[in-house]
């Protein structure tokens, strides 16, 4: 769950940690990796945001490379702009977050 670690060194209260990172909530719990433990995020907070990478990567993947995009826009292609935001938007409807 190296996802793990992206998610909490996004965290100002993260201290780090030594060892392989907690695959349950358990594992979690006894973790000492937070500065503040009252700023401490719960499991689920933790768990919901390692999904949202998961998106992320998924979609990073997927899209269309930006130079198709800018080279719509310096030769003035609508038609290639708006392929571009369509494609893109083809992988955010195929990757959805959950609030999209």
């Amino acid at each position: 769950m190296a996802l793990f670690d992206d998610v909490v060194s996004k965290f100002n209260n993260f201290k780090g940690y030594e060892g392989n990172p907690p695959t349950t909530e358990k594992e979690y719990n006894a973790l000492d990796c937070w500065k503040n433990l009252s700023e401490k995020p719960d499991w689920e907070t933790i768990l919901s945001n390692i999904d949202l990478e998961k998106i992320k990567a998924l979609r990073e993947k997927e899209y269309p490379p930006m130079a198709d995009y800018l080279d719509g826009i310096v030769k003035g292609d609508n038609v290639q702009v708006q392929k571009y935001i369509d494609d893109c938007l083809a992988v955010k409807a195929k990757y959805p977050k959950g609030d999209e």
